[in-house]
């Protein structure tokens, strides 16, 4: 028999051989399925509920749809999203255990985590800017005395004139007869005489070097020059040969650019990373080669409502005048540096309703955790609550857990539960530095202080909370101190200061 079923089967063709293989599995596998259905339906009776609310649990708090975890149901039954039963949720039941992933799983699905850890961010905001006139370097061209224009000297607006450039000659009629008087007082000698006619000519509107000067060459000048103040471009120009013109009217405004002022859009989202004084680097589309230095000057009071950002006004060289207002410009602002809580950004999810990172709690255990996150740089993300430092991280799958995570209803753990693993060996660890004080405010200080090789922290600028607000009487701005300071959660704190000298 088995040998007439080999020779049956060799005659048969390498597509019959194939078709007649599936064949045999299809039965095989309808056979298996049978004989488990009717293993099943033995061993279950009429009255009872698989996996349903009286399996394993005596104190049901709610049923839910394992696929739904956020929709909670007071009695058990079908599920209203799928053909299946709905679970039952027990009392007691422990939710913070976190999801477990077989390890060969973690290899496969490329699961990495990394420690959340203190570093110093440097975050860099790079924003748009133009060029603009310096409004505080403005002079306004106004004449003494009433007359008549003479001469203009050819000048235009938006021409660029120096300082004591001549602008017009005008006219005045009423000099030519008081100087008149003037020089006669002086032929006859009478000093009180000429002292008073001094004065009367210095209220006319002559400068003390206009009245000098008729004094010395013995002839009237009743024809006034009018020169630029400063030096600048013409912004406004309303004077022309031949009108006439009267006391204190404005024939002209010049407006000065060495230095130039940058005005940049800055979002306001990042309204807190800037500050007056702090330095910025602008790149020109004129000049794509170079940087120009700046300092921010001020920060504008109001918000653009198109864009939602503010206006952060800076102040760059321009001694040649090669910069020119209305020129576009890219700005980087550099704010204070501080040290961080940081993770990877990649870490982060932002779900719309909160930000959470998943916390790796033992091997192969992971649950997620809702954090408060700050400023982001260089791939890192400052993390101000919900993290403790020597926390590992995910850094890729997190999403795969944090979605099975949804679907086992897995409580999310909240912000002020984090655990600072590192606590004890850190927060009682002192650290020494000497530095200048920069700023003192309520509660805090502002040291501009050493290297502490300890921490790997470099020279910086950073601000210390006070231990108490005593800590820091009789001390002033430039205060050169000596201090400790210990790190916690919060930040760094300073634990005792004292001047240098003492």
């Amino acid at each position: 028999m088995r040998a007439a079923t080999q020779a049956a089967w060799d005659r048969l063709s390498p597509r019959q051989k194939s078709w007649t293989t599936a064949a045999s599995v299809a039965l095989i596998s309808l056979a298996a399925g049978y004989g488990l259905s009717q293993l099943g339906s033995s061993g279950t009776g009429p009255n009872e509920n698989v996996g349903g609310p009286d399996s394993e649990c005596e104190d049901v708090l709610y049923w839910y749809d394992p696929m739904v975890p956020g929709q909670q149901f007071d009695k058990p039954g079908k599920s209203p999203f799928m053909d299946m039963e709905l679970l039952p949720k027990c009392a007691g039941e422990e939710v913070s255990a976190g999801v477990k992933i077989n390890p060969g799983m973690v290899q496969n699905f490329g699961i990495r985590t990394t420690q959340a850890e203190y570093g110093i961010l440097e975050p860099e905001v790079t924003v748009t800017g133009v060029l603009a006139y310096n409004g505080r370097d403005v002079a306004i061209v106004q004449p003494r005395a009433g007359g008549y224009v003479e001469r203009t000297y050819g000048h235009a607006p938006d021409d660029v004139v120096g300082r004591g450039a001549p602008l017009v000659d005008i006219l005045v009629p009423e000099w030519g007869g008081a100087q008149q008087e003037y020089l006669a007082v002086l032929r006859s000698g009478d000093d009180e005489l000429a002292r008073a006619m001094r004065e009367r000519m210095r209220l006319l509107g002559m400068s003390p070097g206009l009245i000098a000067s008729v004094g010395r060459s013995g002839r009237p000048h009743s024809t006034i020059t009018v020169t630029a103040p400063i030096g600048g471009a013409i912004t406004s120009l309303a004077v022309r040969p031949g009108m006439s013109v009267t006391s204190g009217q404005t024939l002209a405004e010049i407006t000065g650019f060495s230095p130039i002022w940058l005005e940049a859009a800055v979002p306001e989202t990042q309204a807190a990373n800037v500050r007056v004084g702090q330095p910025v680097n602008a790149t020109l589309t004129a000049f794509p080669e170079e940087r120009f230095a700046g300092r921010i000057i001020a920060i504008l009071p109001s918000a653009q409502d198109a864009s939602r950002t503010i206006t952060v006004r800076a102040e760059l060289s321009n001694p040649s005048g090669r910069l020119k207002p209305g020129m576009f410009a890219q700005v980087s602002l550099t704010p204070d540096t501080r040290r961080a809580l940081l993770v990877p950004s990649e870490a982060v999810i932002r779900t719309g309703r909160r930000t959470i990172v998943m916390v790796n709690q033992d091997e192969n255990g992971f649950m997620p955790a809702e954090v408060r996150i700050g400023r982001e740089a260089g791939g890192r993300t400052e993390v101000l609550a919900g993290l403790a430092a020597g926390e590992k991280v995910v850094t890729s799958g997190q999403f795969l857990l944090d979605s099975e995570a949804s679907l086992t209803g897995l409580d999310v753990r909240p912000i002020d539960q984090a655990i600072n693993a590192a606590k004890e060996n850190n927060e009682e660890s002192r650290f020494s530095a000497t530095g200048t004080i920069e700023k003192i405010a309520d509660g805090t200080v502002t040291l501009r202080h050493s290297a502490v090789p300890r921490l790997d922290w470099p020279a910086m600028t950073m601000t210390f909370r006070l231990k108490v607000p005593t800590q820091i009487r009789g001390f002033k701005k430039g205060d050169r101190v000596h201090f400790t300071f210990i790190q916690q959660d919060a930040g760094p704190r300073i634990e005792t200061i004292r001047g240098s000298g003492q």
